[in-house]
């Protein structure tokens, strides 16, 4: 296949393009590396720089395309319940010139990086994809907008997606060449590590009063690695004829802030001294998910399912970035 990527640039962007590539798949990465970086991009892959928002750079991107995988948008919590409308014009109504594109031009498949955060406040654990769509934050808003759009572009013109509601994103590519690096990191696991590396001794974790066993938030966590392989088997289940089809990305097994603190910890052998902040907005106490859709439809396993290998991989990019 010829896959466009928006948002190939990103952290899981380019760990993504780069899986579809030793796939032996042909990529074009669409990025406005506003958030992405050039240097992330595998040589391999063709990168235009521009949004997807923009409908003659998408033409162009689209041409002699088999199906696209769209990745590009904002993801913070916080800075979504700031600016809400930021988040639904670059999440929502930027990639509707997109799809307008695809319908033009015959493209009807479409993998879609959404998110847990569609869920909101889970009623029960672990959450399958039956489970109510309540968000509480802005972010989740639009990701579950831009479903809708998907599910109304299939009973329009046939589009076929598969949205990929993964929970959170940890790790990096195992020999370290390629990770996160986000400015500034609003993601636990990179935030350890990065004070580790920088020889802070103590680290703020918001929240301490959740209802969960140790008062900290309670996530589920997936491999980056992980996370790309499923992206890559999602477009070739629809390249094979698959119908649109909804799958959580997780591990099935949550890990509290206190217990990630301590992992990185043993990783690293350094320990950090917590401070306690006061909750992050929009942030829901417990998220862990049911992947058994993703194994059923896909055939998806995950392959670095242990939190520590996680870290250990972080810990390798971290450490070559920093030097």
């Amino acid at each position: 296949m010829r896959v466009l990527v928006t948002g190939g640039a990103g952290y899981i962007g380019s760990i993504t393009a780069r899986t579809l590539l030793d796939s032996g798949h042909d990529v074009v990465v669409l990025d406005t590396l506003e958030k992405g970086h050039r240097w992330a991009v595998d040589t391999r892959a063709e990168l235009v720089v521009g949004d997807v928002g923009d409908r003659n750079v998408v033409l162009g991107c689209l041409a002699g395309v088999d199906a696209v995988m769209h990745l590009a948008g904002y993801i913070e919590v916080a800075e979504s319940q700031a600016d809400p409308e930021r988040y639904f014009d670059n999440n929502v109504t930027r990639p509707l010139v997109m799809l307008q594109a695809m319908e033009e031009l015959g493209i009807d498949a479409i993998a879609f990086s959404s998110t847990a955060a569609v869920y909101g406040e889970p009623e029960q654990v672990p959450i399958d994809e039956t489970a109510s769509k309540r968000p509480v934050n802005a972010y989740g808003e639009s990701k579950l907008a831009f479903e809708g759009v998907l599910d109304d572009a299939a009973a329009a013109w046939g589009l076929r997606s598969v949205r990929l509601r993964y929970f959170n994103v940890a790790g990096a590519w195992p020999d370290g060449s390629l990770g996160e690096a986000h400015d500034p990191e609003t993601h636990i696991i990179p935030r350890i590590l990065g004070a580790i590396a920088g020889g802070r001794t103590a680290f703020e974790v918001y929240g301490d009063d959740y209802p969960t066993p140790d008062g900290t938030c309670v996530r589920d966590y997936i491999h980056v690695c992980d996370l790309a392989r499923a992206h890559v088997l999602a477009l070739e289940y629809l390249h094979a004829g698959g119908e649109g089809v909804v799958c959580n990305l997780g591990n099935g097994q949550g890990f509290s802030n206190l217990e990630v603190v301590k992992a990185c910890s043993e990783v690293t052998g350094v320990s950090l001294a917590i401070e306690f902040g006061p909750r992050r907005a929009g942030d829901p106490a417990i998220l862990v998910a049911s992947a058994s859709q993703a194994r059923a439809v896909l055939g998806w396993e995950p392959a670095y399912g242990d939190l520590q290998v996680m870290v250990q991989d972080a810990w390798r990019w971290c450490q070559r970035i920093v030097q």
